[in-house]
């Protein structure tokens, strides 16, 4: 296969981050995506089956999770939960960003969770500079009800900041349901793609395309987007994140195993 496969924060569902740096190395995966706390939920409890944690607060847990991602030969290829915001600065950001840089982040990853189209490329250009500014790579991501809704509308942002200083998360629903095909895949540059999120789902939408995009992404090859045509189109060797909803994830630590197991081997499968 010519593509490593990683786990994406999303299909492990709020597992503790040294199990799930854990899980990837044993599936022979090459990285992670994460973010930086799981919340606890109403009055406390446990959210998604899995006790809250935070490595913005908890410096024992940040070192182990370097422990975990050097023995496991990995890397954090994203680090998420960055969005813009109407009420929170580009600037404020800036601790997040010093830990993802402390814990050996590749790229910094960024939503423009709906803001005025300027406002949006006003505010992904600093971040863009603060990540360069820490040696991370930056790439913001785009889907059909966000501000940047197409790979079209992607790169007139990546036009806006210099190619140079960013790239473009492609996740494969977002791509394929906002009326991506492959080809536009191939005729990019190949350092203009930078995470690639790799699901499976319904071609078209069933209803809320938010609430499908976070509960309904599948196993590849147990919907109808043309995986193989999408992953053929990508450079050689791009490294896909699964991002998937597991619901056996929530379950805990070994039924995670259990299942993951099967999904890894199967997307192998399709996809060589």
């Amino acid at each position: 296969m010519p593509h490593p496969l990683g786990i994406d924060m999303r299909t492990v569902a709020g597992m503790d981050p040294v199990d799930h740096v854990r899980l990837a190395a044993e599936m022979g995966c090459k990285a992670v995506s994460m973010g930086l706390e799981q919340k606890p939920g109403r009055s406390g409890e446990r959210q998604g089956g899995y006790a809250p944690w935070s490595l913005r607060t908890d410096p024992a847990l940040r070192r182990e999770v370097k422990a975990a991602l050097a023995d496991g030969g990995l890397r954090i290829g994203l680090g998420e939960g960055i969005e813009a915001s109407a009420t929170v600065a580009p600037g404020d950001h800036a601790p997040d960003l010093d830990l993802f840089a402390q814990l050996g982040t590749r790229r910094i990853g960024a939503r423009d969770n709906g803001l005025e189209r300027e406002r949006a490329f006003d505010y992904m250009a600093r971040l863009a500079e603060m990540a360069r500014e820490r040696d991370m790579d930056f790439a913001f991501e785009f889907s059909p009800v966000m501000t940047l809704r197409t790979l079209q509308e992607a790169l007139a942002l990546v036009a806006h900041i210099g190619e140079e200083r960013v790239s473009v998360t492609v996740d494969a629903m977002h791509f394929l349901r906002s009326g991506g095909v492959a080809r536009e895949l191939a005729e990019l540059d190949a350092a203009l793609i930078g995470h690639v999120r790799l699901c499976d789902a319904a071609l078209k939408s069933q209803g809320d395309y938010r609430i499908e995009a976070e509960e309904n992404r599948l196993i590849p090859g147990e919907g109808e987007l043309p995986l193989r045509e999408f992953v053929d189109a990508l450079p050689r060797g791009k490294t896909l994140g699964l991002d998937l909803s597991l619901p056996q994830a929530a379950l805990g630590v070994e039924a995670a195993r259990d299942y993951l197991v099967e999904v890894v081997a199967r997307t192998r499968a399709l996809l060589a």
